[in-house]
């Protein structure tokens, strides 16, 4: 059984109440810092080895250390709960039945890095959730945990939520704090960062909500004793937002260093694929990782079994692994087709674009329409080619990730599957067996591979 630390509590009546929360030791962690220096926290953050759970994976503790401290100038702390990438919805989840565990993490990340004023910014598909939050907090006042001076420890402190208005892009932070100012939710050209530079022009730290509640836990058992769980430099525990083909979809929390093949398959975790068919491919951390084949998500290239790390699911760059990304985990069974996944994949980023950046504004609709166009039996060999160098001319060409994200789920999906879009273009009706053609493909991996 794994070891749980943010979702110990969540099958507890009434858990999302004050009263039941501090009843399970809520609270307690907020205590403990209260009697340390801010900079001692930040330390314990570091030694913990915590890296941020929204997807890019940078260590916390460094983050935070970066964030400049000038005189008279106030500094913020900026919650990331915009949720945005399709196959994540494990922030949604502990915001719903522990929102009193993202407010603790709030208080106390806030009293380590010296901010007066916190705010958490919620995706306006959420705002259901706004309000569990606003009643949360609302507890939080009363109960002498927010405002002026908490718990007699001279350290004053408001929290507030603001949703944004359903724009995929506010989930990047610049464009985030962009939004919350008040202003189009367009990324910034970075340098400078938010730590020198964020919200209102002032030093701010943007972290994710699974990031920002894991530090409650740290601060209750220690950095050292949290670093001590999971596996590398993949510490503590990370929550999985299972969906696809399996047996039992949902938010699991898992210890960092799990087999894939064991979370995939055992019962404690999604219970194998539904209805008793083959696995065909995986998209691991959210849409905008490479979608992995079986051979590959459940062992790297060299053999080795593949962990639900970060490091182990990128062994091998982005020709054999992928990302641990947002955790948002799909799977996906012999009758999918890659294609028809990777269109409607590609419809969403280009949907979602900003149209700051011409690569982005201009290639995903390419994209999108060159897919279109093979699924409806009109494509040609050529066309495929040119996905491949489209993709390539958006990677690494935005100012935000966004472009990344549309043209790596391209790239990985021409890469391991590419015999299949070539048997839409020569068969103009479609693949009508797509199972039949999934095993014929395994068949020529496993004889290229043994």
């Amino acid at each position: 059984m794994s070891k749980k630390l943010l979702l110990k509590n969540d099958h507890i009546p009434g858990i999302h109440t004050l009263e039941t929360y501090r009843a399970h030791g809520g609270y307690t962690a907020l205590q403990k810092a209260l009697t340390m220096s801010p900079e001692a926290i930040v330390e314990e953050v570091k030694k913990s080895g915590l890296r941020g759970r929204g997807g890019a994976g940078f260590p916390t503790g460094m983050k935070w250390g970066f964030l400049a401290k000038p005189e008279g100038v106030p500094r913020y702390l900026v919650c990331n709960a915009d949720e945005s990438e399709p196959g994540t919805f494990k922030d949604r989840y502990l915001m719903e039945r522990i929102p009193h565990l993202l407010v603790e993490g709030m208080i106390l990340s806030s009293y380590a890095l010296g901010a007066r004023t916190s705010y958490i910014y919620i995706r306006g598909e959420y705002f259901y959730i706004l309000r569990i939050l606003e009643r949360a907090i609302e507890e939080a006042y009363s109960a002498g945990l927010l405002g002026e001076n908490i718990l007699g420890s001279g350290f004053s402190h408001d929290l507030y939520v603001h949703p944004g208005a359903g724009a995929y892009i506010c989930g990047e932070e610049t464009a985030l704090l962009e939004s919350l100012e008040g202003k189009r939710g367009n990324p910034r050209i970075k340098p400078p960062f938010p730590a020198v530079a964020g919200l209102y022009g002032c030093p701010t730290v943007v972290n994710n909500v699974e990031t920002i509640a894991a530090v409650v836990p740290i601060l209750e058992m220690g950095g050292e004793e949290y670093a001590a769980i999971g596996v590398g430099k993949s510490t503590g525990t990370k929550l999985i937002s299972a969906s696809g083909h399996i047996n039992k979809p949902g938010v699991y929390e898992i210890e960092m260093g799990l087999p894939v093949e064991e979370f995939i398959y055992s019962d404690e975790w999604c219970g194998g694929i539904r209805n008793g068919k083959e696995m065909k491919a995986v998209v691991a951390g959210g849409s905008s990782v490479p979608i992995l084949p079986k051979h590959l998500i459940l062992k790297t290239a060299a053999g080795a079994p593949r962990l639900m790390s970060y490091e182990s699911l990128a062994d091998g760059g982005f020709a054999t692994g992928t990302m641990l990304g947002s955790g948002g985990f799909i799977v996906m069974d012999e009758d999918t087709s890659i294609v028809k996944n990777l269109w409607n994949f590609t419809r969403f980023y280009h949907h979602e674009s900003c149209g700051q950046c011409s690569p982005c504004r201009e290639g995903t609709g390419w994209m999108e329409r060159i897919l279109k166009k093979i699924l409806d039996g009109k494509g040609s060999l050529a066309d495929i080619e040119l996905l491949w160098d489209i993709q390539s001319k958006i990677d690494g060409r935005t100012i935000c990730p966004l472009g990344d994200a549309a043209s790596w789920p391209v790239a990985s999906a021409i890469r391991h599957f590419r015999g299949e879009f070539e048997e839409y273009v020569r068969n103009p009706v479609g693949i009508r067996d797509v199972r039949h053609y999934f095993r014929l493909n395994q068949l020529e991996q496993i004889n290229v591979h043994s």
